[in-house]
């Protein structure tokens, strides 16, 4: 088993809802199981058009999938929840992202690891420091609590619910 993280958001309809059935499909997943959940934090946007608050998370996932079949399984759970992809960094039903895996470093039409603005993003920081503060993320060289230490603060990111939201089945 190889180990990944990944980071969720949803800012249309039932936010937490949403989550919560991302996290579901992901757990009936052959290959997957989810090791650690973060809590779920309010965000503001990043870019793209005017929109509604997201909610963000960050699991860490055991995986016999690669990097490659991980991410195309969660671009099929994107799709499968109704997300369509019409305007970049538009709003969304579900986002899935793969931040890490393992100490890989890739760069590929389909995939970039670690994830290329994870190092930037508070509302990624802020739930990875959840469940891995002191995980190095490759290239960056530093542990995940460094990096969000270094970074200012930031009051768009708002505790929304506590470790524990989530009952895997």
């Amino acid at each position: 088993m190889s180990n990944a993280c990944i980071a969720l958001g949803s800012n249309l309809g039932d936010r937490a809802k949403n989550l919560k059935t991302a996290l579901a499909m992901l757990t009936q997943t052959e290959r997957i199981r989810i090791t650690a959940l973060s809590a779920v934090y309010e965000t503001a946007p990043v870019g793209g058009p005017e929109q509604g608050p997201y909610l963000n998370a960050c699991a860490a996932i055991a995986t016999e999938l690669s990097p490659t079949l991980l991410l195309r399984t969660m671009l099929d759970i994107e799709e499968k929840m109704g997300r369509i992809r019409e305007v970049h960094w538009g709003p969304r039903i579900i986002d899935l992202d793969l931040l890490l895996y393992e100490k890989v470093m890739i760069n590929t039409p389909l995939l970039e690891l670690p994830h290329p603005r994870m190092g930037v993003r508070d509302f990624v920081l802020i739930p990875l420091a959840d469940i891995a503060p002191d995980l190095i993320i490759p290239g960056l060289n530093r542990p995940v609590s460094m990096i969000l230490a270094s970074r200012p603060a930031n009051k768009d990111v708002k505790l929304y619910l506590p470790q524990g939201w989530f009952e895997q089945s």
